[in-house]
């Protein structure tokens, strides 16, 4: 080593920045260095010149931080934004669910292959249970809640256009194109299970598409495709 570095790394051991943490909060979350679910310290602190690694000189607050109760890796407070792995399996079974829920009420349930198939997505998606009753009786119960509905909006409604929206729009910033691409054909194919896409239905597939941060243009050439493509 030259005796310039050697200096420089002598002065850096009797002096330096050192900084106090304390915890104010803990949680879950996703750590990106980890590649997984891990709890998480909320931590903030103080720094301080030191000397002989006795801290002497304010020099101001540090954080707020998250760290990694594995790994801890310090990361700004925004990586809180990224849901944990439980969590976004939620989400987009909730997403799955309500699109197929919403192109149920715009198309009926009289279809058995309709059924079905909002069935097979729902499934798919995680919610091994659910039959073609508890869609069905699902969408009964919100036609006859009358205060959910406005009379001029069709037969799918205000009220699941507000839905599909709460649940796609958290979900879409954290899915790859091919993914948000995925949600909105899996409710194209219930639609055309029964034939061409109904008035009601491309109206809801539209919604669903905006949700999805999907441009216009996008959303109609998805459509379009998936009319043309057998399953």
């Amino acid at each position: 080593m030259l005796p310039a570095r050697r200096l420089f790394v002598r002065k850096l051991r009797v002096c330096g920045i050192h900084t106090s943490w304390n915890t104010v909060g803990d949680g879950e979350f996703f750590c990106p260095d980890c590649g997984g679910d891990r709890n998480y310290r909320r931590r903030t602190g103080r720094r301080r010149f030191a000397v002989l690694g006795v801290p002497l000189l304010p020099r101001g607050l540090a954080g707020p931080v998250v760290e990694c109760a594995a790994c801890h890796s310090h990361f700004g407070m925004d990586v809180l934004d990224h849901p944990t792995t439980g969590r976004f399996s939620a989400m987009l079974r909730d997403a799955v669910h309500t699109v197929a829920l919403a192109v149920l009420a715009s198309g009926g349930t009289s279809s058995r292959t309709v059924r079905e198939t909002a069935v097979q997505a729902v499934r798919a998606a995680g919610l091994d249970d659910c039959t073609e009753d508890q869609l069905t009786s699902l969408i009964e119960a919100l036609a006859a809640d009358t205060g959910r509905y406005v009379a001029d909006a069709g037969p799918y409604g205000a009220a699941l256009a507000i839905e599909l929206h709460e649940a796609l729009e958290p979900l879409a910033p954290h899915l790859a194109p091919a993914g948000r691409e995925s949600i909105l054909l899996q409710g194209a194919r219930i639609a055309l299970a029964d034939g061409p896409y109904t008035p009601a239905e491309r109206e809801v597939l539209t919604t669903v598409g905006a949700a999805l941060q999907f441009c216009d243009d996008d959303t109609e050439r998805l459509l379009e495709t998936a009319a043309h493509t057998p399953f």
